[in-house]
């Protein structure tokens, strides 16, 4: 990991490509509701490309219309929870988790998902045990997504610690802009799928085990 290491209090991760692979699960969950809600055909990519726009509400408004409402984003729910036996947890993440617990740390997610997308996922992926439920924060929490701070700061103040003693690590561009913006140190995901070696970060873990390396 590139970058010098520093004196932290806590870990805030991202989800989708941090935590786990699920490149495959959530779009296919949002093209089987679009195909429910109005037949009409959609990539992974069509998905992939609008995650920016924040938590399930907005993606579904974006594809479906002003006139998506709760039924839909219930929908989705329904479709995700099926589609997400096919989620894969990176190498090394469940070790991170326990290593991370075990020195003292707080560990906590913020996702540009909605928080029920995330508490759902979480535990399919087996890693509840890890996280309590109000280090669980998903964009719906907030006013505006990644990369604005917000969302990051409010994970912050769930786990009570102070943006400049945490480290926030994600893989998306948008991780690093929110964690640079929220005062954290940014810590890109390299082994995820949304990474972008172009894009800023005060380290570049290039897998899991490596953020162990911001502990000495």
């Amino acid at each position: 990991m590139s970058g010098p290491a520093v004196a932290l209090r806590a870990v805030i991760f991202d989800m989708d490509g941090t935590l786990f692979d699920s490149s495959t699960a959530v779009p296919d969950a949002y093209i089987a509701t679009l195909r429910d809600r109005t037949g009409r055909p959609l990539t992974r990519a069509d998905v992939i490309e609008r995650y920016p726009l924040g938590p399930p509400i907005n993606i579904l408004r974006n594809l479906i219309g002003p006139e998506a409402t709760d039924d839909d984003v219930l929908h989705y729910h329904g479709h995700l929870r099926t589609a997400a036996t096919a989620l894969t947890v990176y190498d090394g993440i469940p070790e991170l988790l326990t290593e991370l617990l075990g020195a003292g740390m707080h560990v906590g997610v913020f996702t540009g998902a909605d928080t029920a997308s995330c508490t759902m996922l979480v535990e399919i992926a087996g890693l509840g045990p890890h996280f309590e439920e109000h280090a669980l924060c998903g964009t719906d929490l907030v006013h505006a997504p990644k990369p604005d701070p917000s969302g990051v700061l409010l994970a912050c103040e769930r786990l009570g610690v102070a943006p400049a003693d945490t480290a926030y690590v994600g893989d998306s561009p948008l991780d690093q802009q929110a964690a640079r913006s929220a005062g954290c140190v940014a810590v890109a995901a390299g082994w995820g799928h949304l990474f972008d070696p172009a894009e800023p970060a005060d380290f570049v873990a290039h897998h899991p085990r490596d953020v162990l390396e911001l502990l000495t």
